[in-house]
């Protein structure tokens, strides 16, 4: 049987970040894929560059962006003024929508606003309640209830109000009603940067501070005993005196054999569709949304206009329920009406497709409401009192930022060093 001191399961951004701050190099990190990243991978094919789906950063903390670049070994990192639409009523209007109605048709524009002044203040008990009180009738139909259920792919009164945090764009009614004669559509990702290799430079940045040979790639965590601090793989057993998990709470706690309801750890999925074709097409974009329910996708990506290349180059996000079956013949219909729907919306035209790549993210967005917030933090608690610590976006089953779990691993990692014994 093989010791390590620290047992990190999963080698993307998390599982690197906690290696990479170790002040000792007592790990092992056990990988189920073939590949580090998680879904921070990079896929490159016939000139394209595409990601899993768009992971663009936008860094709070100057030092940690400075530590990553420094490590890139002269990789250019574009630094991009967001441009982002939204697809309403036959033309673009600016995001975030409920800054930007007076772009609307002028009837809708009224509508919008009479929404505003009787909006149903108070009761914020879920997040469809939240966007009517904050913002009316008519912005929350029009946009922000159709939208999101199209992201989270899920009936919206049952999230949380509170379920996307410091992401959600919120804005008063002074800022909306002023933002007509005074445009400012700031938000947290108003400016963000990506690498010309893709996300996966700032991965393999992270893994310049990780020993190669303490990486296992294909190895699956198979069981753990808490109490005996046992974890078998794939291929072995490993004692542990800590272990750290970056993969989904609702799996760590079947490894673990910790009962729990599944029903209360909702999540959707997300089929990507990178999709690269001959010509260029719109411009001066980055990404559009649609809260159209008949257009299969709610969001689509422009990397050749964030690289300045000259092919359309498009990753595509198609929400889907946890249960949704997405076998060969479901993904290559989605994909067909993908392709009419771009030609509908107007973003192909008459370009020819000559390369592409899908992938499944599953989960994609998990489901923040009350009763998960409080389970999740109590099976924490729990996991934590063993020696066993379920962290990162899945493994805290929250809405975060790539660089908000770099700053918890890296938390992590300074207390069980500076931990007595």
């Amino acid at each position: 049987m093989e010791r390590t001191r620290h047992l990190i399961v999963g080698a993307g951004i998390t599982g690197l970040a906690f290696a990479d701050w170790l002040g000792d190099d007592d790990y092992q990190i056990v990988e189920a894929e073939e590949e580090i990243g998680g879904y921070c991978r990079t896929v490159r094919r016939d000139g394209f560059v595409w990601d899993y789906s768009g992971h663009f950063f936008h860094f709070r903390h100057p030092d940690i962006e400075r530590y990553l670049v420094d490590r890139m070994g002269g990789q250019r990192v574009l630094r991009i003024e967001r441009q982002s639409r939204i697809c309403y009523a036959g033309r673009l209007i600016d995001f975030p929508f409920q800054k930007n109605i007076h772009q609307l048709p002028e009837h809708e524009y009224a509508e919008c606003i009479r929404g505003l002044h009787e909006r149903p203040e108070g009761q914020e008990d879920d997040f469809e309640e939240m966007l009517y009180a904050r913002y009316g009738r008519g912005i929350a139909e029009k946009f922000l209830v159709p939208y999101n259920q199209k992201l989270y792919a899920t009936d919206l009164a049952a999230l949380d109000a509170d379920a996307m945090g410091r992401f959600f764009p919120h804005a008063s009614v002074e800022e909306i009603l002023r933002n007509a004669e005074s445009p400012n559509n700031d938000g947290y990702n108003a400016i963000f940067t990506y690498p010309e290799g893709g996300a996966i430079q700032y991965v393999e940045a992270l893994a310049q501070g990780v020993h190669g040979d303490r990486i296992a790639l294909g190895e699956r965590l198979v069981r753990v005993d808490p109490r005996s601090k046992v974890a078998i793989t794939t291929r072995r057993e490993i004692t542990y005196d800590a272990l750290v998990s970056s993969v989904p709470l609702t799996s760590l706690l079947q490894i673990c054999g910790v009962p729990f309801d599944p029903s209360v750890f909702g999540h959707s999925k997300v089929q990507v569709f990178n999709l690269g074709f001959d010509r260029k097409g719109p411009r001066d974009v980055h990404w559009i949304y649609y809260p159209q329910p008949e257009v299969s996708f709610y969001r689509v990506g422009f990397y050749d206009n964030i690289f300045g290349s000259d092919r359309m180059s498009l990753y595509v996000e198609v929400g889907l329920p946890s249960a949704a079956r997405v076998a060969e013949d479901e993904r290559r219909a989605m994909k067909e009406k993908v392709l009419k729907d771009l030609e509908t919306c107007g973003v192909r035209t008459d370009q020819t497709l000559v390369a592409s790549h899908d992938v499944l993210l599953d989960p994609a967005y998990v489901h923040i409401t009350a009763r998960s917030g409080a389970e999740a933090a109590a099976h924490k608690r729990r996991l934590a009192a063993a020696n066993v610590h379920s962290i990162g976006r899945y493994g805290s089953w929250t809405y975060c930022s790539i660089e908000d779990n770099i700053v918890e691993a890296r938390a992590l990692a300074e207390r069980l060093e500076t931990r007595p014994g």
